[in-house]
């Protein structure tokens, strides 16, 4: 009991995480492996040879697969980016 005389919750048991193989395990760790495995299936499954247009100035022909990884690369990077200024923002 709190000095109120109310019952104290117990918050360890949702801070804690849990350990796979030594690999502590959130939920968003959970969700960034499932969406990554999606998108790597989905790259693998795309390899038909496309023309991508560069803003106008040129147009470049590459399998499907290297425009897809190319893109998650850039999406991963903007998300690392604005993560860092939202985090230097606090």
């Amino acid at each position: 009991m709190d000095e109120n005389g109310a019952m104290a919750k117990n918050r360890s048991t949702s801070t804690e995480q849990r350990k796979i193989a030594g690999v502590p395990l959130n939920v968003r760790t959970i969700v960034f492996v499932v969406v990554a495995v999606l998108a790597v299936w989905f790259i693998l499954m795309n390899t038909a040879s496309v023309k991508a247009h560069l803003w106008g100035l040129s147009t470049v022909s590459a399998p499907l697969w290297i425009v897809l990884l190319v893109m998650l690369v850039v999406g991963a990077a903007l998300g690392w980016v604005l993560r860092r200024y939202r985090d230097r923002a606090k």
